[in-house]
């Protein structure tokens, strides 16, 4: 079973792929994980591969490339990352997380220590920069939400609730 989890900032995606992965005895991965991963390669810290990855397209088309190879080599994995339903081919479920933008704004603000005021102005600088950045390198909108199997809304559900969802679905897909 191959299961993609996308979502913006805030959405609770890394928590689900947690969740999920325990709920159903099957591996995790993620975009920051394969980030690290790469980071470790080239025997740099975190941030200075952040610094070394801003404006190299390389990077980002190396994460995608690597989530997509890891999950044909498994017969069963999660996979958490922003674009990881496009990249991964063999997915048996693509499921989006949405949140409210003032919900999401809370959370990354009590995550990060900052105030909503401030999480709210960087997400919104972020996502702009994130949806550019996912136009030009892969020709992907990220509003378009054709390609997932199944939408949730996190502020409707805790993690548990909605790893129910998910493996409720799986059972009839």
């Amino acid at each position: 079973m191959i299961i993609t989890i996308g979502g913006l900032a805030g959405t609770g995606t890394t928590t689900l792929a947690e969740v999920l992965s325990d709920e159903l005895n099957i591996p995790y991965i993620s975009a920051g994980f394969i980030f690290r991963e790469m980071a470790a390669e080239m025997g740099m810290s975190v941030l200075e591969f952040s610094e070394f990855a801003e404006g190299n397209d390389d990077i980002d088309k190396e994460i995608d490339k690597r989530q997509a190879e890891k999950a044909k080599s498994s017969d069963n994995l999660i996979i958490e990352g922003r674009l990881s339903a496009f990249f991964v081919e063999n997915a048996d479920l693509r499921v989006w997380l949405m949140t409210p933008f003032d919900v999401r704004s809370k959370r990354i603000a009590q995550r990060e220590n900052k105030s909503v005021e401030i999480a709210k102005g960087e997400i919104i600088l972020r996502e702009k920069s994130e949806a550019l950045r996912y136009k030009l390198i892969h020709d992907i909108d990220i509003k378009n939400m054709d390609i997932y199997d199944l939408i949730i809304n996190t502020d409707s559900f805790d993690p548990e609730s909605i790893s129910e969802i998910i493996t409720t679905t799986l059972k009839v897909i």
